[in-house]
């Protein structure tokens, strides 16, 4: 199939996915789609298993491997997403919380990273599993990051206070830069990734690595962000203001990957930019509302689309008793490196803000894995345990975005955290 014809097919889904949610499930857009799409996965696997001859069930999956999830999500959909995401975050808010955020999108994901590699370690070779701890650490670095599109998604239906909204979705805009960072650095001192070798990979290069990828994606995120701004100053013409953020987001985040700088922390930041002073100081009334519907209708397809690929990725995922066993053994692991990520930085903060009741459980509840993840997974060479990271991973995801997702409402209720929409 031509990539036309791809895309036509997952747009075709997914629309029938939503439209069976709408009719039927009446769940969260996001989840609903999930969930509808890992049904349609699940019974096209048995049909296979139960009908002799039937080549339904490889033929699915030969069209979902077809699908380079790697190159979809991370070198494209991932762009949009975040500029889309960015630009609903409140400035001003983001910046009252700053030190908050930024001790969770930093030390956060390394104490998550850490310590999830050190319980994989011990999970898997209980299990007989001969797993490196710089495998298990990889591992640990690609399940940290909370994943921006599912998490956004998630507090866009809720309808959670606005700080807290604030507090989890914009630690998940800039967590997924620091995670990613950090999952190519592990992975190159793993010598997983292709033409990087573990003697590339001391402990100065690493350092040298991160701070290149994350100042660099800063930097450039700024100045691509300020041009972009200065242009629509100087304009009053709707769909050319349109096109300017368009074009912000995809040559910004090209540029970025020529450079070798974090592209994900370039468009969070060109996102904010464009979204509070762009906004406020650069457009008109109408200018805002045709920024605003274009890419509230660009996140939502997308969004359809990313989740419905979440739900057929069960047919290209090699499964077994002892990988299914591994996965489930690993969620309360990850749950746990997660309450420990947010609790050790907020306990650091204490004397300098207040932590509000029924933050960490939030946060730990609230911090949703997704298509990223899978997508750095995937992206990973064939080696011998790849199956195994893929496996515990697809579970964590799923786990994550159906219990996590639908029961995070009685949980904001529980601490008197849930906004209006979501009582």
């Amino acid at each position: 199939m031509t990539p036309f014809e791809t895309a036509s097919v997952l747009i075709a889904v997914a629309a029938v996915c939503g439209y069976v949610n709408k009719r039927l499930l009446r769940l969260p857009s996001s989840t609903g789609t999930l969930v509808v799409a890992l049904a349609g996965s699940l019974v096209v696997l048995a049909a296979g298993a139960v009908l002799p001859g039937s080549t339904l069930r490889e033929q699915a999956a030969q069209f979902v491997q077809r699908i380079d999830f790697n190159q979809t999500v991370i070198r494209g959909m991932l762009s949009f997403l975040l500029f889309a995401g960015a630009l609903q975050v409140d400035l001003e808010r983001l910046l009252a919380q700053r030190w908050r955020i930024g001790l969770l999108s930093t030390a956060g994901v390394a104490i998550s990273t850490v310590v999830t590699g050190a319980g994989a370690y011990r999970v898997f070779h209980a299990m007989s599993l001969d797993v490196s701890w710089m495998t298990c650490f990889v591992f640990g670095a690609l399940i940290s990051p909370t994943d921006p599109v599912a998490v956004l998604a998630l507090m866009k239906e809720l309808g959670a206070p606005k700080d807290l909204e604030v507090q989890i979705a914009g630690e998940a805009l800039f967590n997924d830069g620091m995670g990613v960072v950090l999952f190519f650095a592990l992975a190159g001192a793993a010598g997983l990734l292709p033409g990087v070798g573990p003697e590339a990979a001391h402990a100065g290069a690493v350092v040298w690595f991160v701070i290149r990828e994350v100042g660099g994606g800063a930097v450039l995120g700024l100045a691509s962000g300020y041009t972009a701004y200065r242009a629509l100053k100087r304009l009053n013409d709707h769909p050319l203001e349109v096109l300017i953020t368009l074009a912000l987001v995809m040559f910004t985040y090209a540029l970025s990957f020529r450079l070798h700088v974090s592209g994900p922390i370039a468009i969070v930041i060109a996102g904010v930019l464009i979204g509070n002073p762009g906004k406020q100081k650069a457009m008109t009334a109408i200018s805002r509302e045709y920024v605003e519907v274009f890419w509230e209708m660009i996140d939502e397809i997308l969004n359809a689309v990313l989740f419905l690929l979440l739900g057929l990725e069960a047919l290209g995922v090699s499964s077994s008793r002892g990988r299914l066993l591994a996965g489930a053994l690993m969620i309360p692991i990850v749950l746990g490196a997660r309450w420990l990520s947010v609790a050790a930085p907020l306990a650091a903060l204490k004397g300098r803000e207040r932590v509000p009741k029924g933050l960490i459980p939030a946060l730990t509840w609230g911090g949703l894995r997704g298509g990223l993840s899978i997508a750095m997974v995937l992206g990973l060479p064939k080696f011998p345990h790849k199956d195994l990271l893929l496996m515990c991973t697809y579970v964590i995801a799923v786990f994550s975005i159906i219990v996590q997702g639908l029961t995070m409402r009685r949980l904001l209720h529980r601490y008197g955290l849930a906004g209006p929409a979501a009582r």
